[in-house]
């Protein structure tokens, strides 16, 4: 996916039922379902917007964006491609952070019927996203992450530039990724992980606020999933209602930037605007309401967001049709 379109189109996948997939966490150890679900006062209305706040503690403003109250909840969250690192509900866990170095983030959700604005209790949601230098767990031979340059790194001009026109398909993963899933390189399964929502529809994530690659701007991905059985052994069954992407407002990702090891990254990054994927919507589109201390980011970061799903339809996220702006080689990642 290049970086020099914007995609202003709604993306939209497949509102029809279809048979039950069968689907399966592994659980560590037993009892890990039941620890699942910690009760949250009742929100179901969110819009854009920008506010400054004060914090409690120690005074200092807080930087807040994204949601406040007086937007309908009877609005569907923009359905978005899968892109082609996803690992089918690998870790049922909160903390995915493992040892990933980044700016703390809290990621709070909240799941509803877009069309009742009831909560919609135990379903299954996945997270995934790249490290502070944009690589994805599982897949960093295709991941284009942008660390430090080297400092042997060749100088001058080339003499031998290459003329025609390129032929044939481009490669496999990396900015390049189509819509296409790839199969995982390794082992690693970090920043990925699945939770159930409690009777409210909650669900809280612990992770670090993501970089940026080659053609995208700085986003996770998400899957929610109903009707399965959740088991000592994880979640089977069911159907998954809704594929998205949480987005970031340029000021937070501004700040970021200037923090360790993001700073590093010597990857050109992708606004918002010109995201391919990002649908222009607001919250409706998946732009997260973000709080943290304004001139001090590496504090950590709140974010937050309710999510409004049809709990009837399928939307895996793998219908070229929910790549807004997309041109044939840009990359659904």
């Amino acid at each position: 996916m290049t970086g020099n379109q914007t995609g202003n189109e709604k993306a939209q996948g497949p509102r029809h039922k279809r048979d039950l997939t069968r689907r399966k966490v592994v659980v560590a150890g037993a009892g890990a379902v039941a620890a699942v679900g910690v009760g949250g006062a009742v929100v179901a209305t969110a819009s854009a917007g920008t506010t400054t706040g004060t914090a409690k503690a120690s005074g200092k403003p807080l930087a807040s964006s994204g949601a406040s109250a007086g937007e309908e909840c009877y609005k569907l969250t923009s359905e978005t491609t899968e892109g082609p690192y996803y690992i089918d509900a690998d870790k049922l866990r909160q903390d995915i952070t493992e040892d990933k170095e980044g700016i703390s983030l809290t990621l709070r959700l909240k799941v509803i019927d877009s069309e009742t604005c009831e909560p919609i209790r135990d379903a299954a949601v996945d997270i995934w996203h790249c490290d502070a230098l944009g690589l994805y767990s599982g897949y960093e031979s295709f991941s284009e992450g942008g660390g430090t340059a080297p400092t042997d790194a060749p100088s001058g001009t080339p003499t031998d530039v290459p003329s025609g026109t390129p032929t044939g398909e481009p490669p496999a993963g990396g900015g390049g990724g189509g819509g296409g899933h790839e199969e995982p390189t390794s082992d690693t399964r970090y920043l990925r992980g699945t939770w159930r929502t409690d009777k409210q529809g909650r669900v809280t994530f612990t992770t670090i606020f993501p970089g940026w690659y080659r053609g995208r701007c700085v986003h996770i991905h998400t899957k929610v999933h109903v009707n399965g059985e959740w088991t000592d052994a994880g979640y089977e069954g069911g159907t998954t209602c809704h594929t998205g992407q949480f987005f970031f407002d340029e000021e937070s990702v501004l700040a970021s930037a200037e923090v360790e090891p993001y700073a590093t990254s010597t990857t050109e990054r992708t606004t918002l605007d010109d995201d391919t994927i990002y649908d222009g919507s607001g919250t409706q589109g998946g732009l997260l309401k973000l709080k943290y201390r304004k001139n001090d980011i590496a504090k950590g970061v709140v974010g937050s967001l309710t999510v409004g799903v049809d709990p009837e339809a399928t939307n895996t996220g793998t219908d070229d049709s929910v790549q807004p702006g997309a041109s044939e080689s840009a990359s659904a990642s």
